[in-house]
């Protein structure tokens, strides 16, 4: 969790932060509304998450989500169960394992992401050039914004 820090803000960078983070959390949740493949947000974000980082043991996947080992077990055997994950043996330890994301999980993923891509484009081809153009320039600032040093 990231930890709440004390730091001089104007007025205006209070109110830039908080139509930012209405706007990052509406656009989440629309893009969340556009298909999830039949799986919870809490499944979608762990199957992410072993795909970023390959295969993982069911404890540091529960730590970099951020939920205790118990629920994450409860996570990766419905994605287990619904073919989405597979899982090795650990050969150092024979009460662990490393889950994996399956072909049938790597398909769903790439057609969510598709899908939300599409709805975005339909989007951003809805807006005039000028906006496109702004949107464009305001790409790497975002990027930047959002980019490391918070990781999960």
């Amino acid at each position: 969790m990231a930890k709440a820090v004390e730091v001089a803000t104007s007025d205006r960078d209070v109110e830039v932060a908080t139509r930012l983070r209405m706007v990052i959390g509406r656009g989440a949740r629309k893009l969340r509304a556009k298909g999830s493949g039949g799986l919870t947000q809490s499944q979608t974000s762990a199957l992410i998450m072993v795909e970023a980082s390959g295969p993982l043991r069911i404890g540091d996947l529960a730590a970099k989500e951020g939920v205790s080992a118990p629920t994450m077990t409860r996570i990766v055997a419905a994605l287990h169960t619904f073919g989405h994950l597979t899982r090795e043996p650990d050969p150092d330890d024979a009460r662990s394992s490393f889950v994996s994301v399956s072909k049938q999980g790597r398909a769903l993923l790439d057609r969510l992401r598709r899908d939300r891509t599409a709805y975005l484009a339909i989007r951003v081809a809805a807006l005039d050039d000028a906006d496109r153009a702004r949107l464009l320039d305001a790409l790497p600032v975002l990027e930047a914004l959002l980019r490391g040093g918070d990781e999960r």
